[in-house]
Parts: structure tokens; C-alpha cells; sequence
């Protein structure tokens, strides 16, 4: 990691730099072309993982001459051991299975439609494995979230929001609610708001001896519409949602258990208030007991509670408070063990995410894990064992490794200690996990390993990629970190073109993202995004990054420093990273601009305006410039509602600021967009058209917040590139 360019000494950098200059000629540099219309550097990985009951076998979704297949792989030589579902054989173009307990039964989607960016829809079909064949549900219909019941015989799902079942044998549909109704009641189905900020979609769930069915209903009668037109017929058609912008009524939530035995549904107490979040519902390993989360309308208090699934009555466990906010625990570390007796969860009350051990009535057994560091997320524990797997930030904020700690606190042991970042998938009985390992400098390996973190097989390594990159001129992705006035360290990344001559001055591209608990600057393989910073390097454009205050994997007091006045240190930094680069012999100072997209746009059209006399041009695709047009439960969990901080909300609009601009601006956004709406940047557009400044812009007809389909991408990254050459 580079402390200061100036130890570096520039004689040293000339002999190096030249020396990289001769090898990059003779290699092919990174095209457009490459990236976005050949797909010459995308990566495989491992898709579908399945552990099976009996431990000795794992199953994946592969491709089988153009046709889905489920396959059987055995977990002690690695080797495929059989063809579970084969969808030429089934005649279905299936894209996703699951099995139930026993599995005698096999639940897959085909047609699968998506809705927004978690949701979807799709033709299900039920497989018995025994003898194969296949029973479609609904007669064809499209619906959501179909589940297996855990005593292997019915199916649960929603359609047109309501929540219904089906009995396997028989085929006998339960409507268990009817009051379903578009932009006005959804059962077992999450609203749009839940799905985005809460990673929520299904929102029901089967009791461990699948004869109860808890859900969430959604009431959002009293939230305000918002109407998109979609473009194309001869008169534009009205898209008109529920989407409750920063301040607005939210959805009326509540939690409800279906009795199957009784067909009677029983409404849980989650106490008077009606102003709440209720982001998560569990089973706990009672079949008559279910926890949930609430959380109040600022997001500064988070209280679990356990309930009794027959009466309704609820009990608070524990309540967590804040001056700030209090995350959810987007993972779903929170687990029941089967003891009965006790519970894991993770929090940030000690100031980072660390692992707790819980009886069931919420007093506390121990803190399991601790230091001045995170855990990333609860893997698994070995009940039998005493042990908890996790994924942690322990050996650096850049990095994801996997350890094992007793479940008393103490034995914690690396289990992967190559440096970068692991994602790892672990049986239930603990034996073996597969581990999705790469660095900026190597692409994924998923490997199969016991679990001491031996490997015993390599599944995916990338070896023709790897091969193919051995061939193309690449500029190393070189880590630094750098103080701010006030003592912060900030981490960044630095990418050089592969021809890189020290005496030269290059332009610099600064990429950010910069919203809270994100983070950029990761040793991890980078994506199509990452291939075009090479893209821009071979063109002579040195691209970096800057994790800003805010950001994550440093602790709660680093990533809460931005609370209610969202913008400001972000940009301050941001500002101090361009003049950081600034000073570097190799830079032009005149040449800096930055991108980013969202909350980077955002932040990119922030920074022009602020840093007017730093940055000479950005790029904003989708950003978000007022936050009173954003939802609820994001915006207000960062800056409480705009009753309560007007100021907050207004002082680091880039709206506010328009008559800053002094250097280039390209501003580009989707009028499809139902997350950041197109609305953010035609009130932007007024603003500057107001303050008489010139600038650029693009809109994509109908695109979504990921501006993609057909030949956008090419496009869309095409038009940036140009802008780059002309404007930086």
C-alpha cells in the first residue's frame, strides 16, 4: 500500500516506467469493442449451489447443450455423479431450482419475468425426483416466491397480491387472502419501498412444521402515486406506482399468521404505533413462536420482539438505540439454535459489527467476536461443534477473509488466508464450503474445501481468461491511502495506463460512488465497469477512486460521520482526493474530472460544482439531486424527514449550487428510471438552464436506473468515452 508518492524517488519511477512502457506496447490494449460488444473479459463462476441432506454430495445449474441441467457433484472427489434435473428431458428452459427437506421434490421457475430490481414472476412447475414427472402450478399462470411447504406437500406463492396455497396431491388451491389489490393492499409481497432499501421481496414465510404461514401485509392506500410514461405508442402509457418520497406517508404494515388446521388468520401485535418499519419476520426452532424486526420512522431504535403465532402476543427482546441510526442486519445473521434456548445475532453497539450470543429472553451470554474491525456477515454454526463461521474485515478494510471462532469467543482461526476477497457457501452440517476467492489481479476461483480450509477441487479457476489477460496490456490497480486536513486517512486506488511514461502529465478520472456503508476500493476482481477504466487508461486517461468518510468496513463511527447532512464530507473529500492527485509530478492538475453513477452521480455533480476550481468535468448518470425526491427509508435513515431537517436536505443539493459550474457537465439519466426518478434531472436541467449554464445531456428512453437493454450499455459507455476526449 503506497503511504506518499514521494518515497517512491523519480528516478526509481522512470527506469520502472519505462521498462513497463516497452512490455505494454507489444501487448493489445483494452477496447470498447472488448468490453461491452465481445465480452473478451468476462469472467465464469459456480451457479445454483445446492448442499444435499445426506453430506456427501453438492448440486449446481449448469448448461448442457443450450439446455438447463441440474447436476449431482460428489464432495470427495469433486466429480459430477449424475444428472438430477435435465431440462431438455423436462422440455424447461428453467432458470432456478430449489428442493424441499426430503428432497423428493424439486421446485423450478421458467419464464421468470422481473419486476423491479429484487421481485419477479414466473411459470413454476413441481418435479417429483422419484419418478419425473412434472406438475405446473396455476395452470400456467405467472406468479411470485413460490415455496415448498417443510412437510414436503403443499406450495405457497403470491398472485396479483394476494398469498395463496396449493396441496401437491390433490391440487387444491387456498385463497388464504383476498384483499389484494394493485396501489392498495399487498399480502405476502413486499412494496416497492421494502424491496429496494430493506432487500425484501417475498414477505412470508412457513412455520418449521408447515402448518402455519406468517406474512406481512401492506396497506399503501395512503401513499402517494407516482406516475412514469413509458414511450412508444402512439399516446405514451401512464405507469402509476406507490412510492413514498422523503416525509410522505409510508405503507400501513402489519404481521399476520395463517392457521392451516383452522383456515383462520390471526393478526400479531407489534404494539400501537403505526409509523413503522417491519423489515423482517423469523421462525424461531418453535413452531408456535415467530420473531420480528420493528423499527421506528427515523430508523434510531430497532427492537426485536418474539410472538405467539396462535394468540398474536408479542414480548420485546431487545431494543437497540441510536443518536444516529441503527442498521438492519441486511444478512440475516440472526439465528435460532436448536437448543431452543438461545439465539445469535450481529450489531454495531460497540462501534463495529460484531457477533452476539443471546438466551431467548434477550440477556446477553456473550460478545462472541470484537476488535477494530467487522464481521461481513455470519456464514454458519456448528451447533454440535460450538463453532461460528464468519467473514471478516480483521486483516484489512480491503479485504474479505473467512475464520472460525468457538462459540464461547475464544480459537479464532483464519481459514483463508490469501489476500482478497472471499464469498463462501458452506454445507449445513459444516464439513465443506466452496469459496469464491479473487483479487484486483485474479479473476474468481471457486474452490471446494473442508472445512480446516483445505482444498480438495478446484470448480472454476478461469484459466482461459487468465489466459486471454496475459495478452492485453493492463494497468495494475495500485492501493494508497492519503490524511485530509483533519488527520482522516482516506483508502483509494490508483489505475496507470500499461504504457505509463512518468514524464508525461496525464488527465485523471476520478470514479465514485461514496454512499453510506459502500465501498469502492476493494481487493476484489473488478467487472465490466472496472474494463473500461482500462479502457480509458489505454487511452491515456489515468482513472482513481476514493473511499470518502461515510463509507463502510471501517466501523460506525466512519460510516455515521455523514449522518443528517448528507453530501457535505463526502464531497470535502472527494474535493481533497483530486488535489491529492493534484500534486502527483505524473498529473495534469488542469485535467481532473469525475464520474459516477446514483448516489455517485450525486456526488459527481457536487464535486464540479463545489470543487469548481479542482474538477474540470463530470459525468452524472442517474444521480439523485434532491433528496426530498428520494424514498423514505433510505433518505430519512441519513438525514431524519425533511420536516425535521430541512437544511440537511437543501444545503448540498447540487440544485442549490447550479451557479458554481464553471467546468464541463454531462448529465445522463434513464425516464424510466422508478428508483431515482427521471424527475431529479429535469429539475436539474431547470436549474441550470435558470443560472444560464451551458452543459450536456442524454436521456434513454424508458431504461430503468440500470440504463441497459439491446445496444444501450454500448451506447451509454460509447457517449461517455467521447465526452472524456473532448471535455477532459
Amino acid at each position: 500500500m503506497i503511504k506518499s508518492w514521494k518515497v517512491l524517488g523519480l528516478a526509481w519511477i522512470a527506469v520502472v516506467g519505462m521498462a513497463l512502457s516497452t512490455q505494454a506496447q507489444s501487448l493489445k490494449k483494452v477496447t470498447l469493442e472488448d468490453v461491452f460488444k465481445k465480452g473478451t473479459f468476462n469472467q465464469k463462476s459456480v451457479y445454483g449451489i445446492n448442499w444435499m441432506k445426506d453430506g456427501q454430495f453438492y448440486s449446481s445449474l449448469v448448461q448442457r447443450g443450450g439446455a438447463p441441467a441440474v447436476v449431482k457433484i460428489n464432495l470427495a472427489t469433486g466429480e459430477e455423479a449424475g444428472v438430477l434435473l435435465d431440462g431438455a428431458k423436462l422440455g424447461l428452459n428453467f432458470s432456478s431450482y430449489s428442493f424441499n427437506a426430503d428432497e423428493s421434490k424439486a421446485l423450478i421457475a421458467t419464464d421468470v419475468e422481473s419486476i423491479y430490481r429484487r421481485s419477479s414472476k414466473g411459470i413454476f412447475y413441481v418435479v417429483d425426483m422419484a419418478s419425473g414427472q412434472k406438475q405446473q402450478l396455476m395452470n400456467g399462470e405467472k406468479i411470485s416466491y413460490a415455496t415448498l411447504s417443510p412437510d414436503n406437500d403443499k406450495v405457497a406463492f403470491v398472485k396479483e397480491n394476494n398469498l395463496y396455497m396449493i396441496e401437491l396431491a390433490s391440487n387444491k388451491l387456498t385463497q388464504i387472502t383476498n384483499d389484494g389489490e394493485w396501489n392498495k393492499i399487498i399480502n405476502g409481497s413486499a412494496d416497492w419501498v421494502y424491496e429496494e432499501e430493506f432487500s425484501m421481496a417475498q414477505a412470508f414465510k412457513w412455520s418449521p412444521d408447515g402448518k402455519k404461514i406468517a406474512f406481512i401485509r401492506f396497506d399503501e392506500t395512503q401513499v402517494p402515486e407516482f406516475n412514469m410514461q413509458t414511450w412508444g405508442p402512439l399516446y405514451p402509457k401512464d405507469y402509476k406506482f406507490k412510492y413514498p418520497k422523503a416525509g410522505e406517508k409510508n405503507s400501513l404494515v402489519s404481521i399476520h399468521v395463517y392457521d392451516l388446521a383452522t383456515s383462520k388468520i390471526q393478526k400479531v401485535d407489534a404494539g400501537s404505533e403505526t409509523d413503522i418499519y417491519l423489515p423482517r419476520i423469523y421462525w424461531t426452532k418453535d413452531a408456535n413462536q415467530l420473531a420480528f424486526i420493528r423499527l421506528n420512522r427515523l430508523q434510531n431504535q430497532l427492537d426485536l420482539f418474539h410472538a405467539n403465532a396462535t394468540s398474536g402476543e408479542s414480548k420485546l427482546i431487545i431494543s437497540e438505540k441510536s443518536k444516529t441510526y441503527v442498521d438492519l442486519d441486511y444478512n440475516d445473521d440472526l439465528q435460532y439454535l436448536s437448543d431452543g434456548k438461545s439465539f445469535i445475532r450481529t450489531s454495531e453497539q460497540d462501534g463495529y459489527k460484531h457477533i452476539y450470543h443471546h438466551n431467548l429472553d434477550g440477556s446477553l451470554i456473550r460478545q462472541i467476536t470484537s476488535g477494530a474491525w467487522e464481521v461481513s456477515s455470519k456464514v454458519g454454526i456448528d451447533e454440535k461443534a460450538k463453532k461460528v463461521y464468519f467473514i471478516s474485515t480483521e486483516a484489512s478494510p480491503l479485504e474479505r477473509n473467512f475464520y472460525v471462532i468457538n462459540l464461547d469467543g475464544k480459537g479464532k482461526k483464519l481459514l483463508t488466508p490469501a489476500k482478497g476477497t472471499h464469498t463462501i457457501n458452506m454445507s449445513p452440517d459444516h464439513r465443506f464450503f466452496i469459496d469464491y476467492y479473487s483479487t484486483t489481479e485474479t479473476p474468481v476461483k471457486v474452490t471446494l474445501n473442508d472445512a480446516a480450509g483445505k482444498e480438495l477441487k478446484v470448480l472454476e479457476d478461469n484459466q482461459v481468461l487468465k489466459d486471454r489477460l496475459s495478452g492485453v496490456a493492463l494497468g495494475k490497480k495500485e492501493f494508497f491511502t492519503f490524511p485530509t486536513v483533519d488527520g482522516t486517512e482516506l483508502n483509494g486506488y490508483i489505475i496507470k495506463p500499461a504504457d505509463f511514461d512518468p514524464n508525461k502529465k496525464y488527465p485523471v478520472l476520478m470514479y465514485v460512488y461514496g454512499g453510506p456503508g459502500s465501498q469502492n476500493v476493494l481487493n476484489s476482481w473488478g467487472g465490466t465497469r472496472d474494463f473500461w477504466h482500462q479502457a480509458l487508461a489505454a487511452e491515456g486517461i489515468i482513472v482513481a477512486c476514493v473511499d470518502n468518510r461515510g463509507t463502510g468496513a471501517r466501523g460506525r463511527d466512519f460510516k455515521h460521520s455523514t449522518y443528517a447532512n448528507l453530501g457535505k464530507l463526502e464531497t470535502i473529500d472527494q474535493i481533497e482526493g483530486a488535489k491529492y492527485f493534484a500534486k502527483m509530478p505524473f498529473v495534469d492538475p488542469a485535467r481532473i474530472g469525475i464520474w459516477g453513477w446514483s448516489y455517485g452521480g450525486y456526488m459527481s455533480s457536487l464535486a464540479l460544482m463545489i470543487g469548481n476550481d479542482v474538477f474540470k468535468t463530470a459525468i452524472a448518470v442517474a444521480p439523485v439531486t434532491t433528496w426530498r425526491y428520494y424514498d423514505t427509508i433510505y433518505t430519512e435513515r441519513y438525514l431524519q424527514t425533511p420536516q425535521l431537517n430541512p437544511a440537511g436536505y437543501d444545503d448540498n443539493s447540487p440544485i442549490t449550487h447550479v451557479n458554481k459550474l464553471k467546468g464541463n457537465f454531462l448529465l445522463i439519466h434513464g425516464t424510466g428510471d422508478d428508483n431515482v426518478h427521471f424527475q431529479n434531472a429535469v429539475d436539474l436541467v431547470n436549474a441550470l438552464i435558470a443560472a444560464d449554464k451551458q452543459f450536456e445531456s442524454f436521456y434513454y428512453p424508458n431504461r430503468n436506473h440500470g440504463i441497459s437493454g439491446g445496444n444501450t450499455t454500448w451506447h451509454l459507455y460509447t457517449q461517455m468515452t467521447d465526452f472524456l476526449k473532448r471535455k477532459l
